[in-house]
């Protein structure tokens, strides 16, 4: 099969060069000139790389942008049906309380790429550039000898936009359809070259939909430039990261997925208006976002989902022809959620559901039985670790995160500390522990708050007075002070948090 046959090349005698290399060893060393020896070790240690790169699977992640996991069939949704996505979930594992480490773009996919908390990587907000030098997966993975290549939404590079093909690399070899950040609608090739293909009067890159079509539109195009990327004859294994900008904001759509819901009944939140009791200040509701807001944005969204469910579709199909799918470890996710209503709120930024909890779902056969359902608390910086632990990279970057890796080979270890951590952006303020059940958020200027996702799904209620909570409450406080020290989290420092989160314990804790 093209790209994952091992190879043999001959050097000498009709024997492969390591052989060759072997049955030199064995004469005597005085017989071989220096010069025969040096370049025959290095002709062995070279083939030696290639074959072992030969023997591992490509390597695909597919990321949307601000995708509420419940749009998704697999997670409940009966809107949008997205049988693509879910076919990864049925002959892989779907995990049912995955966390964006900081619900934000540049923090989340910074943690996605590094294994490292906000705080250790230095993106702690958005706009944020990865410090140049910093070990991702695309940098570890192309000294494993993969082919690596990025193409979508980056926004690891500063606050400049469109920006394509940043200068830095940080291992990602083909990156000419890589471009830092924007919800742009419309793209073209000029002169083989990517652009913008929607222009405001002033000539400006604009998010406008201008008539984008099946081969413009974001979504399609970037799906094109992966299935060249994918298309390539080589003998080397790929990694590619495919980052869609949909479904965030703005929300527009080509033709027909424009019009596919019109005709939905939209479901309206029952937490679109609280009492102000249960609001927090971390998540304060907005007055402009309504029923009738709701209805106009939503159909939208609902055929950004289904136009990323189809072109998801047209990649396995090419991998399927090809017979590169089960060679292929594929990683379906999203940076951050989006409340679509849920508390009074669009878009992210804070701890509950459909702002942090994001979809992950990991099809790779030969390690993943299908239909495998990872319930415990997991985040973006458990990843790389348990990537680690499902490929066996032998990688030696010390990681933030825990391989999770047992877990999605459906043989879960006998102990496991069912707890994760999340925190905010800068100016953010909360950090919050989070378990399959419970939910702990301890924020500057507001009393904690603890949520039961099991008996109060919808967030409404905090828990943190209640007596038959308290075990659970300590328990989520300590864990959460622990984290916050070891890992050196300057939120613990900041007035409110800190000595919440003291007050909760007993004094000997």
């Amino acid at each position: 099969m093209d790209g994952f046959a091992e190879p043999s090349p001959v050097i000498a005698n009709g024997l492969p060069a390591l052989e060759v290399w072997e049955a030199w060893q064995r004469k005597p060393q005085s017989i071989m000139p220096r010069f025969v020896q040096c370049a025959i070790r290095l002709s062995g240690c070279l083939f030696l790389a290639i074959r072992l790169s030969a023997s591992l699977p490509n390597v695909l992640i597919i990321q949307t942008d601000e995708h509420h996991f419940q749009t998704l069939g697999c997670y409940g949704g009966q809107i949008v049906q997205t049988p693509h996505i879910d076919r990864l979930a049925s002959e892989g594992a779907l995990c049912t309380s995955f966390y964006a480490t900081t619900p934000v773009c540049s923090p989340s996919r910074a943690a996605l790429l590094t294994g490292l908390y906000p705080q250790h990587n230095r993106v702690v907000q958005n706009n944020v550039p990865l410090p140049s030098g910093t070990s991702t997966l695309g940098s570890i993975l192309q000294q494993k000898g993969y082919r690596t290549g990025y193409i979508g939404k980056w926004h690891l590079d500063g606050d400049g936009k469109p920006q394509w093909a940043p200068a830095r690399s940080f291992g990602f070899e083909d990156r000419r359809f890589m471009f830092n950040r924007g919800h742009w609608k419309k793209f073209v090739l000029q002169d083989g070259r990517p652009e913008v293909g929607a222009l405001n009067r002033n000539g400006e890159p604009s998010y406008e939909l201008d008539d984008a079509d099946e081969k413009t539109f974001a979504t399609d195009f970037l799906t094109e430039r992966a299935l060249e990327f994918i298309g390539q004859k080589e003998d080397r294994p790929f990694f590619l990261m495919l980052s869609f900008p949909d479904p965030h904001g703005p929300n527009s759509v080509r033709k027909p997925y424009d019009t596919l819901f019109d005709d939905v009944t939209i479901p309206i939140p029952d937490t679109l208006r609280k009492p102000d009791s249960q609001i927090p200040a971390w998540a304060p509701s907005d007055a402009k976002i309504t029923v009738a807001t709701l209805r106009r944005l939503m159909p939208k969204y609902f055929g950004m989902v289904k136009c990323i469910d189809d072109n998801v579709g047209r990649i396995l199909h090419l991998l399927e022809q090809t017979g590169a799918l089960d060679q292929t470890l594929i990683l379906f996710t999203s940076d951050h959620g989006d409340l679509c209503g849920e508390h009074g709120r669009l878009n992210k930024g804070n701890p509950y559901e459909g702002s942090a909890r994001i979809p992950f779902l990991m099809r790779y056969p030969s390690e993943i039985p299908p239909n495998t359902r990872i319930g415990i608390a997991l985040s973006c910086v458990d990843f790389l670790p348990t990537l680690n632990g499902v490929l066996n990279l032998q990688i030696s970057e010390v990681f933030n995160g825990r391989d999770a890796s047992q877990w999605f080979r459906g043989n879960p270890p006998p102990s496991w500390n069912d707890i994760t951590f999340l925190r905010s952006s800068r100016g953010g303020n909360w950090l919050c522990a989070a378990s399959e059940r419970y939910k702990l958020v301890v924020s500057s200027g507001e009393r904690p708050w603890l949520m039961d996702l099991q008996t109060d799904p919808a967030e409404a209620l905090n828990h943190a007075s209640d007596p038959h909570k308290a075990e659970v409450l300590q328990s989520m406080a300590r864990a959460l002070k622990v984290y916050a020290i070891e890992e050196k989290d300057p939120l613990l420092n900041v007035e409110g948090i800190g000595s919440s989160l003291t007050e909760l314990l007993p004094s000997s804790q």
